[in-house]
C-alpha cells in the first residue's frame, strides 16, 4: 500500500486554515447535540449556503466534524436530560439517564467520551486501510440483505425496552404502522394520510423523537409539580473509576467492531449499530437486569459503535458515491455543489479531498475528547436548572429545533400529538424507546423487502437462498428460538426458570410512586 497519499492528507489537515474549520465544526457539532431538536442534518442543510465560498477541502472538513461532533453531544442530553439529539443516541437514554440519577452522570459522559473517541479512532484507521476492501463488500448487499438487517433490527428492539418485552413489542409494532403513513415509493397510493398534503411524504423522525421524549416528558411532569423538588445528586466525579473502565472496556471493543461493521452498509449506519451493541452487551451479560438500571456498558457501547458507525458511513460515500443516511446525503450534496462527484475515482481525482478529511477525523476526534471530558461539569449543571426555567426552554428548543428542519407549523402540531403519546407511554408503563428504534428501521424493512420481491418475481424463497440474507435469517431464527431452548433445557434439568425482575416504570401507580427517579425526573 502507498501510504505517500495518506501522509500528504496529514498535511493538508495540519494546515492552519483546515484545522480551524476542524475545530469550528467540531464545537458546532457538539452544540447542536446538545440542544435537543437540532440534529447534523439539519444544521449542515443550513450551512450548505455557506460552503459555496469555501475552498472545497476545507468545506468538507468542517461538515464532517459537524457530524462526527453531533455524535459527542447527544450524549450530553440523552444523559442529563433524556432526550436524544440524535436516532442514535436514543439506545444511551436507557442506560445514561438512570446513571444520572444515581448521581453518576459525570461517569456515563465521562466513559461515552472514550468511547466515542475509541470507536471513532478504529473506525478511522479502517476507512484508512480497508475502505477498498469493505467497499468490494458492501457491494454484495443488496435489498433483500437489507431488509434481513432491517428484520433483526426489530427484534433486537424487544430487547432495549424497559417495559417488559410484550409492551416493547406492542410499542415496536407501533412504530413500524407510523413507518407506514405517507405515499408508497412504489405505487404512488397513499396511506393513513386522511387526505392530508402534509402526511404524504411521511413523517419524520425529529418530531416522533421530540414529541415522545421531550413534550411527552414535560407532560408527564406536570401532574407531579405539586410534590417538593429534589436537586439532583451532585457529580464531584468526572472521570470513570477503574472498575467503570475495567466493566466497559469489552463493550468498547465490540461496539467498535460493530459500528465500523454496520456502519459501511448504506441503510446500517449509527441507529442500528448503537442497537445492535447495546442488545449484544444485555445478552451476554450475567446480569442482563441490569441494564436499564444504570449499567455503564449500555453507555459504553452503544456510544462506542454509533461513533465508529459515523465514520465508516464515510466509506459508501467517499468510495461509491452512494449516502449511507440523511447526513450522508447532505455531504453528498455539498461535494456536488464544490464540483466534486463522489464515487470509486475519487482517490485518483480528488486525492486531496479524499484523505484531507479522513485524515481531518484523527484530529477532530482529539479535540473532542480534550473538550468534552473537561467540560463535563459545565453540562451537569443543566440538572441544577429550576424546573420552571428548564421545562419552557426545553419545550421552546424542541418546537424551535422540529420547526428548523423543514420550517413547517404542520410539524409542531405533530411534536404536539407525539408528546400526548409519549404522555400516555409513560403512564401506562410504556417505554417510547422500542417505537422510535422501530420507525427508524421500518422504511429500510418495506422498501428493501419490496424491492427484493419484485427481484425474485414474488417468490418469497429467494430470502434464503442468497447467502448472506440466508445468513442474516437463521441469525435472527437462532435469536428469536435461543431463549425458548435455554428455557425449555432448565425445565429438563429440573433447573429454577428465572423470571425478570420488572423494570421501575412497570409499577401500577405511578402517581403514588415517590422514588428517587420521580424526584430526579421532576428536577429535570
Amino acid at each position: 500500500m502507498d501510504f505517500t497519499p495518506i501522509i500528504d492528507g496529514f498535511g493538508i489537515v495540519l494546515q492552519p486554515t483546515n484545522l480551524l474549520y476542524c475545530l469550528v465544526g467540531v464545537v458546532i457539532g457538539m452544540l447542536i447535540g446538545v440542544l435537543p431538536g437540532l440534529g447534523p442534518a439539519a444544521t449542515i442543510a443550513i450551512l450548505l449556503p455557506i460552503t459555496y465560498g469555501i475552498e472545497p477541502v476545507s468545506a468538507i472538513i468542517m461538515l464532517a466534524g459537524i457530524f462526527y461532533g453531533a455524535q459527542y453531544g447527544g450524549t450530553i442530553t440523552s444523559v442529563l436530560l433524556r432526550l436524544p439529539g440524535e436516532a442514535s443516541s436514543v439506545v444511551t437514554v436507557f442506560d445514561g439517564f438512570a446513571m444520572a440519577k444515581q448521581g453518576r452522570a459525570g461517569a456515563a459522559l465521562g466513559i461515552a467520551a472514550i468511547g466515542s473517541f475509541i470507536g471513532g479512532t478504529v473506525s478511522i484507521i479502517g476507512l484508512s486501510v480497508l475502505a477498498p476492501v469493505v467497499a468490494g463488500y458492501a457491494l454484495d448487499f443488496g435489498p433483500p440483505e437489507y431488509a434481513a438487517l432491517g428484520l433483526l433490527g426489530v427484534l433486537l428492539v424487544s430487547t432495549v425496552g424497559n417495559g417488559g418485552k410484550l409492551k416493547a413489542v406492542i410499542a415496536a409494532g407501533l412504530g413500524l404502522l407510523v413507518a407506514t403513513v405517507g405515499r408508497d415509493t412504489f405505487t404512488g397510493a397513499e396511506r393513513f394520510t386522511f387526505g392530508n398534503l402534509n402526511l404524504a411524504d411521511g413523517i419524520d423522525f425529529v418530531p416522533i423523537a421530540m414529541g415522545l421524549f421531550g413534550l411527552g416528558e414535560i407532560l408527564y411532569n406536570l401532574e407531579e409539580n405539586h410534590k417538593k423538588v429534589h436537586a439532583p445528586a451532585k457529580v464531584t466525579k468526572v472521570w470513570p473509576s477503574r472498575k467503570d473502565l475495567s466493566d466497559s472496556k469489552g463493550a468498547i471493543a465490540r461496539g467498535s467492531g460493530i459500528g465500523f461493521g454496520l456502519g459501511v452498509l448504506p441503510g446500517g449506519g449509527a441507529v442500528l449499530s448503537s442497537l445492535v451493541a447495546y442488545a449484544v452487551e444485555k445478552r451476554r451479560a450475567k446480569q442482563p437486569e441490569r441494564f436499564g438500571r444504570g449499567a455503564i456498558e449500555g453507555v459504553a457501547a452503544p456510544e462506542t459503535a454509533n461513533n465508529a458507525a459515523a465514520t465508516s458511513s464515510f466509506i459508501p460515500l467517499l468510495t461509491l458515491g452512494i449516502p449511507a443516511n440523511a447526513t450522508m446525503a447532505l455531504m453528498f450534496g455539498a461535494l456536488l455543489i464544490q464540483g466534486v462527484q463522489p464515487g470509486p475515482q475519487l482517490v485518483d481525482t480528488h486525492p486531496d479531498i479524499f484523505w484531507g478529511v479522513i485524515n481531518s477525523m484523527y484530529i477532530g476526534n482529539i479535540l473532542l475528547l480534550v473538550m468534552s471530558i473537561p467540560m463535563v461539569g459545565v453540562f451537569v449543571r443543566i440538572l441544577k436548572v429550576r424546573p420552571a426555567i428548564l421545562a419552557p426552554i426545553t419545550a421552546l428548543i424542541t418546537v424551535l429545533g422540529v420547526y428548523t428542519v423543514n420550517n413547517s407549523v404542520f410539524d409542531i402540531y405533530l411534536v404536539i400529538v407525539f408528546g400526548v403519546v409519549g404522555y400516555l407511554m409513560k403512564k401506562f408503563g410504556f417505554d417510547p424507546g422500542p417505537m422510535v428504534l422501530a420507525f427508524v428501521l421500518g422504511t429500510l424493512i418495506e422498501s428493501s423487502a419490496r424491492q427484493s420481491l419484485l427481484i425474485f418475481g414474488g417468490d418469497p424463497t429467494g430470502f434464503v437462498t442468497r447467502p448472506i440474507s440466508g445468513t442474516i435469517l437463521a441469525a435472527i431464527l437462532a435469536v428469536a428460538l435461543f431463549p425458548l431452548l435455554r428455557r425449555l433445557v432448565r425445565v429438563r434439568r429440573g433447573e429454577p426458570v428465572p423470571t425478570p425482575e420488572p423494570a421501575p416504570d412497570d409499577a401500577p401507580d405511578h402517581a403514588s410512586d415517590h422514588t428517587p427517579d420521580r424526584e430526579t425526573t421532576e428536577a429535570r
